[in-house]
C-alpha cells in the first residue's frame, strides 16, 4: 500500500509529470487533456514542453445504481467511439441497447462542451506528432481507452499516456493501446482517484475555458514539409 503524501492539487501533479517527460526527446509534442480534471494537469505539461494544448472530449456511461462506476465511455469524432467495460456490464446486467441510448445523451453533452470550450478554435493536428494524453487519474480506464482509440485514428507519430495515479492492473491493460505510459503512482489496493489529492475540487466550465484560453497561443511544433520525421525536438 502506498504511503505517499497526496498531491497538493492537479497542477502540482502536472508539474511532477512534466519533470518526468521533460528529459525525453519528443518529436513535435502536443498535449491532449481529458476535461475537466485533466486540463490543469495537462496545462502544466504543455508549459514545461512548450507544446500546444488541446482536449479530447469523452463522457463516461455509469451503471444506473452507481454512476461513478463506468460501464462504458463515448468519445466524440466523425465516428463516435464507444468502449465497453464488459466485466462491469455483465455484473450489472446492462444491455447494449441501454448503453447505446446513454451514449446518445452523452454525445449531446460532448457537443455542449465543445461549443463552450473551443468556440471558433482550430484543432491541433496530430499526424506525425507525439500525442500526450493526460488525465488527473484513472480508475476503470474506460474513458481513457475510448480517448486513446480516437487519438490513434489521427495517426500520431507516437502516443503517450501520462497520468499521476492509476491502479496497476489498469495500467497493465492499457499498455497495448499506447507507445508509452508515464504514471507516477500505482497504489495497491486502489480506492479512488480523489484520495490522492489534497484539493480535488470539481472544476467548472469557466476554469476549463480560462486554462484553454491561456494556452491557446502555444507555438505549433509540427515539422515543416520535408523535414525529417521523428527528429528530436530542441528544448
Amino acid at each position: 500500500m502506498s504511503l505517499e503524501q497526496p498531491f497538493p492539487d492537479r497542477r502540482a501533479a502536472g508539474r511532477a509529470l512534466a519533470r518526468e517527460l521533460a528529459g525525453r526527446h519528443l518529436a513535435a509534442p502536443v498535449v491532449l487533456a481529458l476535461p475537466r480534471g485533466g486540463v490543469p494537469v495537462a496545462a502544466e505539461i504543455a508549459d514545461a514542453l512548450g507544446a500546444p494544448l488541446d482536449i479530447v472530449l469523452v463522457r463516461k456511461i455509469g451503471v444506473p445504481f452507481q454512476r461513478e462506476l463506468a460501464a462504458a465511455a463515448v468519445v466524440d469524432g466523425g465516428e463516435p467511439e464507444v468502449v465497453v467495460n464488459h466485466d462491469v456490464v455483465l455484473s450489472a446486467g446492462i444491455t447494449r441497447d441501454w448503453i447505446d441510448a446513454q451514449a446518445e445523451r452523452e454525445l449531446e453533452e460532448i457537443e455542449r462542451r465543445r461549443r463552450a470550450y473551443l468556440p471558433g478554435r482550430e484543432r491541433v493536428p496530430l499526424e506525425g506528432r507525439t500525442a500526450i494524453l493526460v488525465d488527473d487519474g484513472i480508475a476503470t480506464g474506460a474513458s481513457v481507452r475510448a480517448a486513446l482509440k480516437a487519438v490513434r485514428r489521427k495517426r500520431p507519430e507516437a502516443l503517450i499516456l501520462a497520468v499521476p495515479v492509476a491502479p496497476p492492473e489498469t495500467i497493465e491493460e492499457l499498455k497495448g493501446e499506447v507507445d508509452e505510459i508515464v504514471c507516477l503512482r500505482t497504489p495497491e489496493p486502489f480506492y479512488a482517484i480523489g484520495i490522492h489529492y489534497a484539493d480535488f475540487h470539481q472544476l467548472s466550465d469557466a476554469e476549463v475555458v480560462r486554462l484553454l484560453a491561456e494556452h491557446g497561443s502555444a507555438p505549433s511544433r509540427l515539422p515543416p514539409a520535408g523535414a525529417e520525421r521523428g527528429r528530436s525536438q530542441e528544448e
